[in-house]
């Protein structure tokens, strides 16, 4: 049956199943990650979200595969397990503020959402922006709100951030994001190291304004676009 058909029992649970998978891949890769398992808020998180919501219809049969989909503009929406590693390393309170530089879909923007207090999401691609933007207003994310621009600057007015995630690749990380990020909160991002290769970066901002960075495991995102004129 098609799961254009299938009715709410029906999407819990290839939402738990998918879970199971998620968990199972955690154990897999906890030599890189340190985690064996990640935070119980997370997996509900994603238990919770309704990612068929989020991929175009013609997709929807394949929405809760551990993948990532095109969504167009050559963009995609990322696979469930790095979303959910992702969110962990962010270690997020329910108090926390986030900024998400790549709004894409708008998946990784609601996982945060159930989590945190308030997120804030730059898209560069317009369309996708609105897209995402309406999909999670008609699912009741009304603690979310995406504006388009370029991701680089951030999003200044509503700085210091207590977390940051980036769900595309750059050479770097972009200073505005660093700068905004709060002292002891933690920056997820994929940076590219040379070659093709890329690595998933976490950053703690100590209160100082030194950062420390751990390099977790090795990734495959999107290019990271705009930043003309950043320094």
């Amino acid at each position: 049956m098609s799961m254009l058909h299938l009715g709410a029992s029906a999407r819990e649970r290839e939402r738990r199943a998918l879970v199971a998978r998620i968990e199972s891949e955690v154990r897999a890769t906890s030599r890189y990650t340190g985690r064996a398992a990640l935070d119980v808020r997370v997996l509900d998180a994603i238990a919770t979200v309704p990612r068929h919501e989020f991929v175009p219809a013609a997709d929807r049969d394949d929405a809760y595969v551990n993948a990532p989909l095109s969504i167009g503009y050559a963009q995609t929406i990322s696979q469930p397990y790095i979303v959910a590693l992702m969110t962990d390393l962010l270690e997020l309170e329910s108090g926390d503020v986030v900024l998400e530089l790549g709004t894409g879909c708008g998946y990784q923007a609601a996982v945060l959402a159930e989590l945190a207090a308030r997120v804030y999401s730059v898209e560069i691609v317009g369309a996708l922006a609105e897209r995402a933007a309406a999909t999670l207003s008609r699912l009741g994310y009304d603690n979310v709100e995406v504006r388009s621009g370029d991701g680089h600057h951030g999003w200044p007015e509503h700085a210091p951030y207590d977390a940051v995630i980036v769900t595309a690749a750059g050479e770097a990380i972009p200073p505005a994001l660093i700068e905004q990020l709060a002292a002891g909160g933690h920056l997820v991002a994929p940076v590219e190291r040379g070659r093709g290769a890329q690595v998933l970066v976490v950053l703690t901002k100590n209160a100082d304004g030194s950062v420390d960075e751990r390099a977790v495991l090795s990734v495959s995102f999107v290019p990271l676009t705009g930043g003309e004129g950043v320094r």
